[in-house]
């Protein structure tokens, strides 16, 4: 013997069940439009380490093959960095626009970059010690520039090892 009351139950709550799993779906689909979009755009990006965005940036857009890049947080150290890449044919024009908020950095890309990063703990170097960090983080002898910060300002391991002074490592590039 069936309860014809039961069997309503049943049909509403089963209409609700499926209901409110379309909305669970619908916010799933929100959710993942919203992890898809930029929101780097936006400014609400957590950064820790500015040198290391910036050469990721960098990193990224040369894999890609963009050839422009845009390097929103702008410093002292980045200007530096960038300049010595330039310097040493790895970048192409760098431009600063000032936007208010301390500027972005328009840098032109001409696809010599293979790799490019940090490195981090920012290693001592003495006078002599290069040859160590240029094994561990270059291909080969005389393949790529290490960025190293002296006394004597931000400059790369064959100016340093030139003035036989050391420092400390900030970033690597072949």
């Amino acid at each position: 013997m069936e309860n014809p009351q039961l069997n309503v139950n049943v049909v509403e709550i089963a209409e609700g069940i499926s209901e409110s799993i379309n909305w669970v779906i619908a916010g799933d689909a929100l959710g993942s439009l919203l992890k898809n979009w930029d929101l780097g755009n936006l400014g609400e990006k957590m950064l820790n380490d500015t040198l290391s965005n910036a050469l990721n940036n960098i990193m990224n857009a040369e894999i890609v093959g963009k050839e422009t890049c845009l390097v929103k947080t702008t410093s002292k150290v980045i200007k530096s960095v960038l300049g010595i890449l330039k310097d040493n044919y790895y970048l192409g024009d760098i431009k600063h626009v000032e936007d208010g908020r301390g500027g972005i950095f328009i840098v032109n890309l001409i696809g010599k970059i293979n790799k490019t990063g940090v490195i981090k703990p920012r290693f001592s170097v003495n006078k002599d010690g290069f040859e160590k960090f240029e094994k561990r983080f270059l291909p080969a002898k005389n393949f790529g520039v290490l960025v190293v910060s002296t006394s004597k300002g931000i400059m790369t391991h064959h100016e340093a090892k030139k003035n036989k002074i050391g420092g400390r490592l900030l970033a690597y590039c072949y």
